[in-house]
């Protein structure tokens, strides 16, 4: 950087203006380079600098890993932690200390006893090669005239034809009502004397949606 400079500069650019353009200060330039044209080498990175008189001591962040775990305090994050501290009149520090020593100790992104989260495997696949092998069915919400009021429309259908083989209307979602629907249906498809090789895919492959 301080080589195209000094090339513009020689082909006649003033240097602030070159710096400018290559989005440095005249300053930094100047602290770059010495009068007799010698770069400097960076001291930012060797340089010594105080430690923060505000700065947590071991002890203290070791305390508040420790009241971070507390049962009463496991579960929650430092934005509920601390006001639950200060309710009790105890002041250790700031949130955000607070979320940088979890984040140091790895105990920011779960905590407490509950279960992480984990990935749910993509649902078993069902293949119907005719009729009557394979149902779905669903209970969808009817909109009324009464407002917030709404009736339940269960539904069966056969996965193969695309047939609807049962459905029924009622004013409210229940099991009890779903299983009766079924059974009504599995009596008209006349399904339940079929051999035994089919009989149980209605109960075991039916697609519980509701």
């Amino acid at each position: 950087m301080v080589q195209w400079i000094k090339e513009a500069s020689t082909n006649g650019a003033r240097i602030g203006p070159a710096c400018n353009e290559a989005d440095i200060s005249l300053r930094t330039f100047r602290r770059w380079v010495t009068a007799s044209g010698f770069v400097r080498e960076d001291m930012r990175p060797s340089s010594t600098r105080p430690t923060p008189r505000n700065k947590l001591s071991d002890d203290e962040v070791k305390e508040i890993a420790s009241v971070s775990n507390q049962p009463q305090y496991a579960s929650l994050p430092p934005s509920q932690i601390v006001p639950r501290l200060a309710d009790e009149g105890v002041y250790l520090a700031s949130e955000s200390s607070f979320y940088r020593i979890l984040k140091a100790k790895n105990q920011l992104h779960h905590r407490g006893r509950s279960k992480k989260p984990q990935k749910n495997k993509a649902p078993t696949t069902h293949i119907a090669t005719a009729p009557k092998q394979l149902w779905s069915w669903d209970i969808t919400y009817l909109a009324s005239r009464v407002k917030g009021q709404f009736y339940y429309l269960y539904l069966f259908e056969d996965l193969f034809s695309r047939k609807i083989v049962g459905f029924e209307v009622y004013e409210e979602e229940s099991g009890a009502l779903a299983s009766s629907v079924l059974q009504r249906t599995i009596l008209r498809e006349q399904c339940f004397k079929k051999p035994e090789s089919i009989m149980p895919l209605h109960f075991k492959t039916i697609k519980f949606s509701i």
